[in-house]
């Protein structure tokens, strides 16, 4: 008969993705998905990120040839869902992306970034952070505290980052959990 063994759990990683886009369905968002080699039109170009622009430097890029590069940035997703899809949009894009970081306690050469999108008449920045807000609370708790501070990215205007509260070694700390905006005007532009 042998020996019972435990069955095996979800992978963190996994259960993670699971809960998040658990929480922004019940918030009326889909999950959309994209390809991890991209090409520069969707990974730059459409995303308001000239050629001259220090983020399309090699060494911090995943560059393999013939106009293909593993993704940077889940915003690739989202510019396919643009180009596809009319509005209203309103979906979270979750994968994994590339970047040739050093490696250390908070940054690996391959993460997973989950991201937003809500492209409908009258979206304002108060849409977005009663969003990021409501996201917070259900996730980390009711006692969760999130600020945003004034930031720059190309792709959205205006652009924030976003920090949550929290205790790392029993020192209390704002911790960066990610950027956020509204989408730039040329990145519409650049979609149609």
């Amino acid at each position: 008969p042998g020996i019972l063994t435990d069955q095996g759990r979800r992978h963190v990683v996994s259960k993670t993705i699971d809960e998040i886009t658990s929480v922004f369905s019940k918030m009326g968002f889909s999950v959309a998905y994209g390809p991890e080699v991209e090409d520069e039109y969707h990974n730059f170009n459409a995303l308001n990120i000239p050629k001259d622009h220090p983020a399309r430097d090699p060494i911090d890029n995943f560059f393999m040839g013939n106009d293909r590069m593993l993704r940077s940035q889940t915003s690739t997703v989202q510019i396919r869902v643009m180009e596809s899809t009319p509005p209203p949009i309103q979906i979270i894009a979750v994968g994994r992306v590339y970047r040739p970081d050093t490696h250390d306690a908070t940054h690996f050469s391959m993460f997973h970034q989950c991201e937003g999108l809500l492209v409908a008449p009258k979206v304002s920045m108060v849409d977005l952070k009663t969003t990021l807000f409501q996201f917070a609370k259900s996730y980390f708790g009711e006692e969760a505290k999130v600020r945003f501070r004034p930031s720059f990215f190309p792709f959205t205007e205006p652009s924030a980052e976003v920090d949550m509260w929290m205790e790392i070694k029993g020192k209390w700390q704002w911790v960066e959990m990610g950027g956020c905006g509204l989408v730039d005007p040329n990145v519409f532009t650049q979609v149609g």
